[in-house]
């Protein structure tokens, strides 16, 4: 007999740290989250329903909440966005990238979230940070970095 409440592996391949929520719609789950007075756990259950949901409004709705005051919260949503690979969070992710008064976990998981969506278009901007004074900055824009060029190359298929 299958529990439920064992934690599946998400579509991403992530075992999440609060089952998607499975109920209500893209509205519902953004209220939530924008709730400072709703229990965190609540709150990643809407992040991970918008993340499953995968349009754009769902993307842009988790950019919004970086206005959250938990830290934890605003790194679980640039892990989230990563895992989307929506070239709309971009401008989100490098503006908390380049915030030095974000947390530095925030900002190290912006990086890699960068590095996750593929578009090389933002190489510069994780160039300039791979310089960072900040070890867990600097090192995420660089391995951001060789997974962008990891993807590039023609072997991307194969495993090594």
């Amino acid at each position: 007999m299958k529990n439920d409440r064992i934690p599946q592996v998400s579509q991403y391949g992530s075992v999440d740290p609060a089952p998607p929520n499975d109920k209500g719609e893209v509205e519902d789950w953004t209220a939530t989250l924008f709730d400072e007075s709703a229990p965190m756990f609540q709150r990643m259950r809407s992040v991970f329903a918008l993340r499953n949901h995968g349009s754009d409004e769902a993307c842009l709705a988790l950019c919004n909440g970086f206005t959250s005051s938990s830290a934890l919260l605003r790194h679980e949503l640039a892990y989230v966005l990563g895992q989307m690979q929506n070239n709309v969070a971009l401008p989100t992710l490098i503006t908390r990238l380049e915030d030095e008064n974000e947390h530095v976990m925030v900002r190290h998981e912006a990086a890699e979230a960068m590095g996750a969506i593929g578009d090389r278009s933002i190489i510069p901007v994780l160039e300039k940070h791979s310089k960072n004074p900040l070890p867990e900055v600097a090192e995420s824009c660089i391995v951001a970095l060789d997974l962008l060029e990891w993807v590039a190359r023609s072997d991307f298929q194969t495993t090594e």
